[in-house]
């Protein structure tokens, strides 16, 4: 069986070899792979492996009907399965879909008490009821937030090892072109992973048959399992809400004022009806939200309209399964990432924004048409990022940089249709790029 190297996999690594490790949680999105992972780690590091899905398997939620307590759970996990062999200091216990049966947090405090056997949960949509798993483990419990491939593991499943991330990244801090050949070569390989996105289903069908013969078939299945999930995790009315929310993202970012406005969704819609259904799609990892800056300043957290946002799909892959049949043959017969009036290049650069640990924000000011795509910091700046569609010049990126109004940015940096340079205090750099944003700036 085919299995693609995660970054998930060094940090259960980095967990287990903790002597003071708690319980772990894996959140994120269904089918971006968590179960195969620490299925992977704890077949390579245990002896032992007891997996319990409570989606698949409901009996096990009577495992607690004698208490939270280790060993009554572990008795009671026998009584229903003698096959399971619970060895001392050498098993793992993994609960997976714990959004069915969050209660089993309870027992973290005794599984990490008892400490003679490991425990990793997941589940997908976890963040929609999260406020009750952490009231009930605090301080026993270590999170991890797993979202789907980026364009490194993307990489590493095409079999580039860490030399050849290394060797971009060196070229972007010593401002070094790229040749011909290397040009050529990332930005196929970076058009390919566009198309993709970054589930693991939809990559390994690619990796296997060296083609992209049913991807459009695997991304509309997860389309349709998402929305499957709403069905079956939302309540009541908040579930043909969160529906409307979530057809209505690919239809707002191709609009030129990509701000997520409730009344395009339904006749009538207010924002009060709707806030909690969009939080609902934002916590269950199907979306990322993109929050509007009173004021491009530092702090960045200190100076956000929760009111003002743009919703980006958590995968480029799902975006591309909701294109229409245009634009969907607009991109992949004649590679034009530009369709869909920019949205594509936004969603790939939040997406992978995300996935380096960024919280996402924008600035529209509401006297001017000046308007910044994104942010990030540094320790002393504010960096204004901007992705080009084509290769003109970045007039509000000059503005924000070169204004006294805005202390705090003194450069920036623009992912575009070519090659690395510098001038004006704005770096600029092609999109295969993106995905080392962060170790770029740390190494600035």
């Amino acid at each position: 069986m085919l299995y693609l190297k995660r970054k998930i996999d060094d940090f259960l690594k980095d967990w287990k070899n903790n002597d003071d490790r708690n319980p772990l949680i894996v959140k994120g999105a269904r089918q971006i792979g968590k179960t195969e992972s620490i299925r992977n780690f704890a077949n390579k590091n245990y002896k032992n492996v007891i997996e319990i899905n409570f989606a698949e398997e409901p009996k096990y939620k009577k495992i607690t009907e004698d208490g939270y307590g280790a060993k009554d759970i572990i008795k009671n996990i026998s009584r229903l399965d003698q096959n399971k062999i619970f060895e001392e200091n050498n098993t793992l216990i993994f609960f997976d879909e714990i959004q069915d049966f969050p209660e089993i947090s309870t027992s973290f405090k005794f599984f990490k008490q008892d400490g003679r056997f490991d425990v990793i949960c997941s589940g997908s949509l976890l963040g929609v009821n999260y406020q009750r798993i952490e009231s009930i483990s605090v301080g026993y419990k270590q999170d991890y937030v797993m979202r789907s491939m980026d364009f490194e593991e993307f990489l590493w499943a095409k079999g580039y090892d860490n030399k050849f991330t290394d060797e971009i990244l060196d070229k972007m801090i010593n401002c070094v072109v790229f040749n011909k050949v290397e040009i050529d070569v990332y930005n196929s390989l970076f058009y390919d992973f566009c198309i993709l996105g970054g589930m693991p289903e939809v990559i390994k069908n690619y990796i296997k048959k060296e083609t992209f013969e049913n991807t459009f078939n695997l991304q509309q299945q997860l389309i349709s399992d998402y929305k499957e999930d709403i069905r079956k995790y939302a309540d009541g009315v908040d579930q043909t809400r969160i529906l409307n929310v979530f057809n209505h993202i690919p239809v707002q970012l191709a609009k030129e004022n990509k701000k997520f406005q409730i009344s395009k969704v339904s006749s009538g819609a207010k924002f009060k009806d709707y806030r909690g259904c969009i939080e609902w799609i934002i916590d269950a990892g199907i979306v990322n939200a993109c929050y509007c800056l009173s004021f491009p300043e530092l702090p960045i957290k200190g100076n956000i309209d929760i009111d003002k946002y743009k919703l980006y799909f958590a995968d480029i892959g799902l975006l591309i399964a909701c294109l229409d049949e245009e634009s969907q043959n607009d991109l992949r017969i004649n590679k034009n990432l530009g369709t869909y009036k920019g949205a594509l290049y936004e969603n790939i650069a939040a997406d992978s924004l995300v996935k380096q640990g960024y919280n996402l924000c924008y600035y529209k000011r509401d006297d001017s048409r000046l308007e910044q795509d994104f942010f990030v910091r540094t320790a002393s700046n504010l960096v204004p990022v901007e992705v080009k569609a084509s290769n003109g010049k970045a007039k509000t990126l000059t503005t924000l940089i070169e204004s006294d109004k805005y202390p705090d940015i003194k450069w920036g940096i623009k992912f575009i249709n070519g090659n690395i340079g510098y001038a004006n205090n704005i770096y600029s750099f092609p999109y295969f790029c993106l995905f080392l944003l962060k170790r770029f700036l740390k190494e600035k």
